[in-house]
């Protein structure tokens, strides 16, 4: 593919101030490569301790049999779009709105849009709550839950959900601190409370002493006593004033609040969130086509190899939130140039990294499905669904990599359009396959060219310039 970057002209950018942060100043002038892995490295730890959050649940899970399993296999997709939502597309409009401020030098409004972001994520997280707290059922047994999977699953559902709002809550903080360009404390806070996890979860599932057995409410009950935990101490580090941004309870009055600082979140977030009910819908519907042919034991199956794909989220989101602060920070500060090469070097790495992992998945299923379960229709499903999938991801990678960054550029119309497109030939294409043959296989090859189309659209989209107006881009010149 070819990379347009904007014509090079004067530049518009006045010397930088001393009164700018260093970490500011290392977003604008910082050697690309260098300065984006220094800043992934621990947002690619604290995604994979998020992801490992539902690897350690289902591990545990897997040890109450088949139904448990499937009943998580049933919930994930929704508990997962609640992340995705949190923190990948509203968080990515806070981490953009915050960037773009200090890139312009406007430290007072990025202050505010702190109070602004929280109030923005705990409505959304208590709407989140209500309805599948309301619509849990009809929701679950849609998917292809019944019987006893179908208990399981809203029994683990209705605890985690009636806590949702610590989710959205604690996404929101790691999300302003990221938009400073500082990945080191939202990592360190995630990663402890996926260390508390460990122990906490198969305690509360199984009991121990004088504590009960949970079952499946336990593994949900673990998942919010680590929010919350991480919810303290992001917290404390925003109203301790020890980020660029401070939270004020003078803030959060009416009188403080200002439309056009909900809309800098909301013009990335609500758009972006498309991005993410796009991606949710098509496993959920695939789910839907799997149960439907196969039964609940070819969903547990295809729900515990998709666990992998949806770990390739938060392990491109590692590389995606610095991608959000370094080309909203170079885009406030008016270079356009030198944003476009930030993203489309940050997709090249996540296309390897995720290439490499689809690859070894198809290579060696049993190493990850063997982890779950050796039910053999679980496995057999799973195994059919990484050897045709698994060589794709590195699309998904760069594709989404990509997404993240046109969050920073505040641009989303074709990362959008190229999911909708994914989600028509996966959803579509295998309804259609599994008509004709009855086959998961092309089903499952449905969804492998879905990912193709995605990553391929996305980049060259995005590299011929198409987050830049026509003659935007001249005049907006000057990066490095």
């Amino acid at each position: 593919m070819t990379v347009v970057l904007p014509t090079a002209g004067p530049s518009v950018i006045a010397p930088l101030s001393t009164a700018l942060n260093p970490r500011t100043i290392m977003l604008l002038q910082g050697n690309i490569i260098p300065t984006l892995l220094r800043m992934a490295w621990p947002n690619v730890l604290v995604m994979l301790a998020q992801a490992s959050v539902g690897l350690i649940e289902t591990w545990w899970v897997s040890h109450l049999g088949t139904d448990a399993l499937t009943g998580m296999a049933l919930v994930f997709p929704g508990f997962m779009m609640v992340q995705m939502l949190s923190a990948g597309a509203m968080g990515g409009g806070i981490s953009s709105a915050i960037a773009r401020a200090l890139g312009a030098r406007k430290r007072d409004e990025a202050g505010a849009l702190v109070a602004h972001a929280l109030i923005i994520n705990a409505a959304l997280g208590l709407t989140f709550s209500a309805l599948v707290l309301l619509f849990g059922r009809p929701l679950y047994r849609a998917l292809g839950g019944e019987g006893a999977s179908l208990e399981a699953a809203l029994t683990y559902s209705n605890v985690v959900f009636a806590g949702n709002l610590l989710v959205w809550v604690m996404n929101a903080l790691a999300s302003v601190i990221r938009g400073t360009g500082n990945m080191f404390v939202p990592a360190i806070a995630i990663c402890a409370g996926v260390v508390l996890l460990i122990p906490l979860s198969p305690l509360l599932i199984f009991g121990l002493g004088p504590i009960p057995a949970l079952g499946m409410a336990g593994a949900g009950f673990a998942v919010l006593l680590t929010a919350a935990l991480t919810v303290l101490v992001l917290g404390w580090y925003v109203w301790s004033g020890r980020a660029l941004v401070r939270l004020r309870l003078a803030a959060l009055l009416p009188s403080a609040l200002r439309w056009p600082l909900f809309a800098d979140i909301l013009r990335v977030g609500a758009v972006a969130s498309i991005s993410s009910l796009q991606t949710t819908l098509t496993i959920a519907l695939t789910t839907a086509l799997v149960g439907a042919v196969g039964g609940p034991g070819a969903v547990a199956g295809y729900g515990t190899a998709g666990r992998l794909e949806y770990l390739l989220i938060p392990l491109v989101f590692g590389l995606g939130a610095p991608m959000v602060a370094l080309v909203g920070t170079n885009i406030g500060a008016g270079q356009h140039a030198r944003a476009l090469r930030i993203a489309m070097t940050g997709g090249a790495l996540a296309l390897v990294l995720t290439e490499g992992i689809g690859v070894a998945a198809a290579i060696w299923p049993a190493a990850w499905l063997g982890l779950f379960g050796d039910d053999p229709r679980m496995l057999a499903s799973g195994a059919a669904y990484l050897r045709v999938v698994g060589p794709t991801y590195g699309f998904f990678g760069l594709g989404l990599s990509l997404y993240f960054a046109s969050q920073g550029a505040g641009r989303l119309f074709w990362p959008l359009f190229a999911g909708l497109l994914r989600l028509l030939i996966a959803v579509g294409g295998g309804w259609i396959a599994l008509s004709l043959t009855g086959s998961l296989n092309w089903l499952f090859a449905a969804l492998a060219l879905g990912l193709i189309v995605y990553g391929v659209l996305v980049a060259t989209t995005v590299g011929a310039g198409g987050w830049f107006r026509q003659g935007d881009a001249v005049r907006h010149a000057g990066a490095k």
